[in-house]
């Protein structure tokens, strides 16, 4: 005998509350749709001169996007992406971030690049949605507001390391501090500044440059006819090469250290034996220091060819994804809205995250977090462990 259909079984006024909840399904069938997942933002640059170094940290976040869901998302859900370009230009990254807040309507986003990062500050705190900072470096970024949280350390974290190191360990003394005059590069070559000299250096040499320069001899000819022995150089990962390269042209050969932008195979592609002895830091654990890493560097000479540009910041971007997961999945199982208050109380109630390429992390009652200080080498054409200085 055939069964009544689910319709002719309800009364009257039933069947009409459910066709109207029916006609109101299809005519909003995406936004029903979306109930079933959870988006998150990320603004970073996809283009412009630092978009070969976004673009591996995009790859990175979706790589890890995909583990998570393949692992069964959040609670059943997908966890979904929604990735726009900043071209690490303020006034883009505005125009991103806008968009995620106000059309995406997520409940966090990341970014990078201490201009941008700064920003779009005011759009996270005003709208009340959660900024994670992954990459910038400028100290202030601590100080944006209550919904900007960085999940990278801090310029006051490694450029104090490797001041300290290049003064004690290096037995350096005298410093000349090379950087690029916008927010990356201030604040973070005032921390080097004051750590060199803490650390019973002198700066002998403190020189800025436009981040449109293209050639460097200016400020480098000061550098020189100040005889430093060591210079630290504080620039954007796209110019950076071109300050070594022409250094090196001009007969300056004491050792160059720098931050954890210039830690990439690219460096030493451009440079050759220029690149000997370049000291950067990392902030995250190398290949001989966690087998994930290793495995991780592995999948991209496998399906890139290559190694990460940027290795550790892509390490970064690799993990964010499990730290929103891990906020979002605890929403879920309380049934909270997946809103931006929401996510900063669960966030914070959690503080620390086991991550899977950088290890563990506790947001700090400063917005900040803090980690190791892995220093890396240029030797023999290759980046090698040199020390490692922070706990």
């Amino acid at each position: 005998m055939t069964q009544p259909s689910t319709f002719s079984r309800l009364g009257p006024g039933a069947l009409v509350s459910a066709l109207a909840f029916a006609l109101l399904a299809a005519s909003h069938g995406v936004a029903l749709a979306q109930q079933a997942a959870y988006k998150f933002g990320l603004a970073m640059p996809l283009s412009g001169g630092q978009a070969l170094y976004g673009n591996d940290q995009v790859k990175a976040a979706q790589w890890a996007v995909d583990a998570i869901n393949a692992a069964g998302g959040i609670n059943g859900k997908k966890l979904e992406m929604v990735v726009l370009d900043t071209q690490a230009d303020p006034q883009v990254g505005i125009q991103a971030v806008t968009r995620l807040v106000s059309v995406d309507k997520v409940p966090v986003f990341v970014t990078a690049w201490s201009g941008v990062v700064k920003a779009v500050a005011p759009i996270a705190n005003d709208n009340k949605v959660v900024e994670l900072s992954v990459g910038a470096s400028s100290p202030d970024v601590a100080q944006l507001g209550d919904y900007v949280y960085t999940t990278f350390p801090l310029a006051d974290v490694d450029l104090r390391a490797v001041a300290e190191y290049a003064a004690t360990a290096m037995g350096k003394k005298k410093a000349a501090v090379l950087f690029v005059n916008n927010e990356t590069g201030t604040g973070s070559a005032a921390v080097y500044r004051d750590a060199f000299t803490k650390a019973k250096g002198e700066i002998v040499a403190y020189e800025a440059y436009d981040q449109k320069a293209t050639d460097f001899t200016g400020p480098l000819l000061k550098i020189r006819a100040a005889s430093p022995d060591v210079i630290h150089l504080q620039g954007l990962v796209s110019e950076s090469p071109q300050v070594i390269a022409q250094a090196r042209q001009l007969g300056i050969t004491v050792p160059i250290t720098s931050y954890s932008g210039i830690y990439n195979p690219k460096l030493i592609e451009q440079l050759g034996s220029a690149a000997e002895g370049v000291i950067a830091t990392s902030l995250a654990p190398g290949v001989d220091d966690l087998p994930a890493v290793k495995d991780y560097v592995a999948r991209w000479q496998k399906e890139v060819g290559r190694a990460p540009n940027g290795l550790p910041y892509t390490q970064y971007l690799y993990d964010t994804p499990y730290l929103v997961a891990a906020v979002l999945t605890s929403l879920d199982k309380k049934g909270l809205a997946a809103s931006g208050e929401n996510f900063r109380t669960e966030m914070l109630a959690i503080r620390t995250f086991d991550l899977p390429l950088t290890g563990k992390i506790t947001l700090l009652d400063d917005h900040t977090v803090n980690k190791p200080v892995y220093l890396v080498e240029v030797k023999g054409g290759k980046w090698m462990p040199k020390a490692l200085v922070g706990k």
